[in-house]
C-alpha cells in the first residue's frame, strides 16, 4: 500500500482515480485550470501532469531515426511533437493551486532528472513514471531518492525489466511503489488489455497494481477493479473535436464522470471479503424461505407425520433441515392447522 497526500491506496480502499492531463492544455493556461476543475466534478481523485521541454525529451533533428512512422503521430518528428505536447514549467505552481483549490491530489511524471529537481521545489507528493522509461534506471532512482511514493506504468515493459524496475525504486527510496498495467497504444483495444495480468503482476512483484486506460469508455477501467486494480488513470480533455496530440485517446468530461460512477458501482458490488452472507436489504425477505409448519390439526400427542407437517412457505418455522427429525415425534400440546413450528411444540430435547 501506498499514501499519496494523505490518501491510501491499496486493498479495502476505494480505487484513486486519476485524471491525467497530459497535452490536453493544448498550451493555453486557462484550458488546463478548466481541466483541472472538470476533474473534480467528474469525480477524479486526483489530477497528474507531465514535466518535460522537448530538448529533455529528444534532440531536434529530421532523420529517420527522430520521425514517428504511425499512429496518432505519424510523420512527426519528436521534437515537433514534444514542442506541441509539453505544458510550460512555469504553469506548474498554477495547476498545482487549482487542484489544491478543488480539493484534487495532484502530482506529475517527470522525464529526466531536472524535472524531478523542479517538482520537488513545488512539494510533489508522488510521482509516476511512463511507461515509455520504465527501462530508464537512472530516472528511476531520482524519483526514488526523493523518499515520495512511485507509480511505474508497465507497458511494453518485460517480466525482467519490470522486476529490474521495482527492485530499483525499492534499492534507493522508502516512499512505496505501485505497478500500473498499461498497453502503449495510442488508443489501445480492449482485446490487448490483458487486464488478467493483473493479479499475476500483483502477486509476482509484490506490490499493489493499478491500470492507465487508453481505451474507449470505460469497460476496462471496471474490469480492472473486479480484479483488483487499486489505481485507475485515464486522459481527460475538455472536448475532443478541440484537437491536441493526445486527444483521440482522452475522454471528455462526461465520458471521464460515467467512467468514475460506473468503477464505483463495481467497487459496491464487489464489497469487502468477510461481508454478512444476508445484506440488510434481504433480511426482510428471509420470510418467504421455506420452513416446516403444521398442515392438519393435531391434539396433544399425536405423532407428526407427512400429512401433518410441511415445508412451505413462509419461513417462520423450524428450517427444513429439521424436517426428518421431526417426523415420528409427538406434539406436546394441541396444535392449530397453519401454526409454524417450534421445538416447544415437539416433545422430547430439541435437536439444535
Amino acid at each position: 500500500m501506498i499514501t499519496i497526500a494523505g490518501r491510501a491506496i491499496g486493498p479495502g480502499h476505494p480505487a484513486f482515480i486519476v485524471a491525467e492531463l497530459s497535452a490536453n492544455h493544448r498550451h493555453e493556461l486557462q484550458t488546463a485550470i478548466a481541466i483541472v476543475k472538470a476533474a473534480r466534478r467528474a469525480g477524479a481523485d486526483a489530477i497528474k501532469l507531465q514535466t518535460y521541454t522537448p530538448d529533455t525529451m529528444t534532440i531536434d533533428v529530421d532523420a529517420a531515426p527522430f520521425r514517428i512512422a504511425g499512429g496518432p503521430w505519424g510523420g512527426r518528428t519528436l521534437y515537433d511533437l514534444y514542442s506541441e505536447a509539453h505544458m510550460p514549467w512555469p504553469w506548474h505552481a498554477d495547476v498545482k493551486k487549482a487542484a489544491q483549490d478543488e480539493g484534487l491530489v495532484w502530482f506529475s511524471t517527470p522525464f529526466d532528472e531536472s524535472a524531478v529537481e523542479y517538482l520537488e521545489s513545488l512539494g510533489a507528493p508522488a510521482y509516476k513514471i511512463a511507461s515509455f522509461e520504465v527501462v530508464d534506471l537512472p530516472l528511476l532512482e531520482a524519483v526514488a531518492r526523493t523518499g515520495k511514493p512511485v507509480i511505474v506504468s508497465t507497458g511494453m515493459a518485460t517480466h525482467d525489466e519490470i522486476a529490474e524496475a521495482v527492485e530499483t525504486v525499492k534499492a534507493h527510496g522508502g516512499g512505496g511503489i505501485a505497478l500500473l498495467k498499461c498497453t502503449s497504444a495510442y488508443p489501445a483495444e480492449p482485446r490487448d488489455m490483458h487486464l488478467a495480468a493483473i493479479s499475476a503482476m500483483r502477486e509476482r512483484f509484490g506490490v499493489d497494481v493499478g491500470l492507465s486506460d487508453h481505451t474507449e469508455g470505460s469497460t476496462a477501467a471496471v474490469a480492472a477493479v473486479a480484479l483488483g486494480a487499486c489505481i485507475i488513470e485515464k486522459h481527460l480533455t475538455l472536448d475532443r473535436s478541440a484537437g491536441g496530440p493526445d486527444a483521440a485517446f482522452s475522454a471528455e468530461p462526461a465520458a471521464f464522470a460515467e467512467l468514475v460512477a460506473r468503477v464505483r458501482e463495481a467497487e459496491a458490488a464487489i464489497g469487502a471479503a468477510g461481508a454478512p452472507a444476508v445484506a440488510e436489504s434481504e433480511r426482510p425477505n428471509l420470510a418467504f424461505r421455506r420452513s416446516i409448519f403444521v398442515v392438519a390439526d393435531m391434539r396433544e400427542g399425536e405423532a407428526f407425520t407427512r400429512e401433518t407437517i410441511r415445508c412451505i412457505r413462509p419461513g417462520h418455522g423450524l428450517k427444513p433441515r429439521f424436517f426428518h427429525d421431526v417426523l415420528g415425534r409427538r406434539a406436546s400440546c394441541a396444535i392449530a392447522r397453519g401454526t409454524p413450528l417450534t421445538w416447544e411444540l415437539v416433545e422430547g430435547e430439541p435437536n439444535r
